[in-house]
């Protein structure tokens, strides 16, 4: 049915196949009409990259660092809700490949392994994603569980003070716990494989929260919870308090304006993410590959930029370190591979990310990653605000 993998589409056809519709779907999806998540990665085809010829490239080097840690290459993992029902014990499956290969893992809030559960499971530390709920009590709780794992970043996301709808999430029935509707069911029963893994699992809910959060025992209470707790309050001086319970590296995801990166530039975090959550939040709202020189432009050496949104191969890697960024984080790009192949899925998607970057980074004329700029692209954009 399936021919061989040799680029992530390939695993994204597998995904489909082998994961349940409504998991499938709240992974790859927008908010409402999706213009920005379809975007997200379409925005990237409009920036063509300086071929090169004639020039030594036979020493090749995409190893580079992030927040002072050494990668294999220009990416991490980046937090995704749910990850463990696109694959029985899908945080920790994606924590170990992400080990092997040697970029970090970073675990969403809304995990279904928890902190503890992935730790456990791997070797050395991961990054751990916060959402800033009502509860500050709850947080603090979450800040101190990361600690005791030995996370090694912090990231924290800023742009889901209030939820972003995702048609698709309310048609499919996605809820805790899950609508047992008839379609749910027939579709569950079309994935034998799927269920038995889940089966052969105890990580089936929210490990973060349930037996957690004060009075979250079960996925009915939880729902009740959830829908209560993210917090629109967030604001700047939010960070201050969060500085003050995290001692370890922190990384602040979710800028997509300058006037925003300028103030996170001036919080004294190690790095900001520009993204858009994926165009999981804001419909609407600038690609945010576009966003990312006016961004690099506005803030210069003042914090570390990386980038997230949209990235499906080692080609997008490379025109985002060309416009600035010191590295990516890749969600969905991962998510295909895990909901395909499980671990192995994971470690292929990071196979064909790095051997995608090396050869365009080889045809570009260049032969250390640390070294790729704007002038490795055919018009370099225009300032802030005339390219949006």
């Amino acid at each position: 049915m399936f021919g061989p993998v040799t680029e992530i589409r390939d695993l994204q056809r597998r995904a489909k196949f082998r994961v349940p519709k409504m998991f499938y779907d709240y992974a790859d999806s927008g908010a409402w009409t999706q213009s920005t998540y379809l975007d997200n990665s379409d925005a990237f085809g409009r920036i063509k990259i300086r071929q090169r010829v004639a020039r030594n490239i036979d020493e090749r080097s995409v190893k580079t660092q992030m927040i002072g840690r050494d990668v294999a290459m220009p990416v991490a993992l980046a937090p995704v809700g749910l990850t463990g029902m696109q694959h029985p014990d899908g945080e920790i499956a994606a924590a170990r490949a992400a080990e092997k290969f040697g970029v970090p893992f970073t675990l969403s809030t809304m995990s279904i392994c928890s902190i503890e559960a992935v730790a456990e499971a791997t070797t050395k530390p991961f990054w751990f994603q916060l959402y800033v709920m009502r509860d500050r009590g709850f947080v603090e709780d979450l800040i101190a569980r990361a600690k005791a794992a030995g996370c090694e970043a912090l990231v924290l996301t800023l742009d889901l003070q209030v939820l972003g709808q995702r048609h698709k999430d309310i048609k499919n029935g996605l809820s805790a716990p899950p609508k047992p509707t008839l379609k749910a069911m027939a579709d569950l029963a079309l994935r034998p494989q799927w269920c038995l893994g889940m089966l052969g699992t105890k990580n089936r809910t929210f490990g973060n929260i349930v037996g957690h959060a004060p009075g979250v025992t079960n996925m009915t209470s939880l729902s009740e919870w959830t829908h209560s707790q993210f917090d629109p309050t967030l604001d700047w001086d939010s960070i201050e308090w969060i500085k003050s319970k995290w001692d370890g590296k922190l990384i602040l995801k979710g800028i997509n304006d300058v006037e925003d990166a300028e103030i996170a530039a001036k919080i004294g975090a190690d790095a900001m993410v520009v993204s858009n959550h994926g165009g999981r939040q804001l419909d609407g709202a600038a690609a945010s590959i576009d966003m990312l020189a006016p961004i690099v432009d506005a803030v210069g050496d003042a914090i570390e930029i990386h980038f997230d949104s949209g990235i499906r191969s080692g080609q997008d890697v490379f025109k985002a370190i060309a416009l600035g960024a010191k590295s990516t984080f890749v969600g969905r790009a991962y998510i295909y591979g895990l909901g395909a192949m499980g671990e192995a899925g994971v470690a292929k998607a990071l196979e064909i990310i790095h051997k995608e970057l090396d050869i365009t980074m080889g045809l570009a004329g260049e032969t250390d990653i640390r070294k790729v700029g704007r002038h490795n692209l055919l018009e370099t954009p225009r300032p802030w605000p005339h390219n949006v």
